[in-house]
């Protein structure tokens, strides 16, 4: 991976003059995918919208490919960061490739005549989701994974370097949570995107993350490689759970249980 697409540094963060999260440091670098997990209310979605231009810093400063956030318009800023939120209104009779075309807003505007670049950008988006048997379909009609990968294609149809996702295998089964976080792995190493993921769930994130960051306490209490963080004794301060790691020898993942009473904590 290379240099820092996104960096965020001495980022206070919170909502009507309340801090939320405070003293917090980001990186996300092109092909990899950083993993933000930690309690419900503790600050995860905030600070991913904050990272995403979408609420003001209070402290601390954000800058994408080197420059700061504030320096970039609304529109330029969205050529170089897609930003997916934890729910989106599915409007009514859309087709999934009315929907991935609004993706292309950021390059051309709403009113902007439809260029061969625009059609190249769409139909990469829909096969990188494989939602292209989806394109005449609308999204009432569709499961929730397929609607999640036609949303997935729309931010992606912009064309950006820096992805950002909230909790974006919500309501899903797991079956469609595993396809839409093999799309998020396959767009991350195969092109180049920095993705920023919030996930409740410690296992995907062991599974899919080349860095977690856990957020608790009013700030990042860890930071690292699953390995490194994701231990007994991070998991118990961060959620109050006392938990046993074990690796899955098939697949080298990590893994986290409850223990019971009397159990004794071990990582293997």
């Amino acid at each position: 991976m290379g240099d820092a697409r996104l960096v965020a540094k001495d980022l206070d963060v919170g909502h009507s003059g309340r801090p939320v999260l405070t003293d917090v440091g980001l990186e996300l670098r092109p092909g990899g995918i950083t993993v933000l997990v930690g309690p419900n209310g503790c600050g995860k979605s905030t600070l991913l919208r904050t990272v995403a231009g979408l609420l003001p810093p209070m402290r601390g400063e954000v800058s994408v490919d080197g420059a700061p956030l504030a320096s970039f318009s609304r529109r330029t800023l969205s050529q170089r960061l897609a930003f997916l939120p934890q729910s989106s209104h599915s409007p009514a009779g859309v087709t999934v490739r009315e929907l991935v075309r609004h993706g292309r807003y950021a390059h051309r505007g709403a009113l902007a005549r439809h260029t061969p670049e625009d059609t190249e950008a769409i139909d990469w988006a829909l096969t990188v989701t494989d939602a292209a048997p989806l394109v005449e379909r609308r999204l009432d009609e569709l499961s929730g994974g397929e609607r999640q990968r036609a949303w997935l294609a729309m931010v992606l149809a912009q064309r950006a370097g820096v992805l950002l996702l909230d909790e974006p295998t919500t309501y899903l089964d797991m079956r469609h949570q595993f396809e839409v976080l093999d799309v998020v792995r396959r767009l991350a190493r195969e092109h180049d995107i920095a993705c920023g993921v919030v996930l409740h769930d410690l296992m995907q994130a062991a599974a899919y993350a080349d860095d977690v960051v856990v957020v608790a306490d009013g700030g990042i209490t860890a930071a690292g490689t699953p390995e490194e963080v994701l231990t007994p004794e991070v998991i118990h301060r961060a959620f109050g759970l006392r938990v046993n790691v074990v690796r899955d020898p098939a697949t080298g993942y990590l893994a986290c249980f409850p223990q019971r009473a009397e159990e004794p904590q071990h990582t293997s």
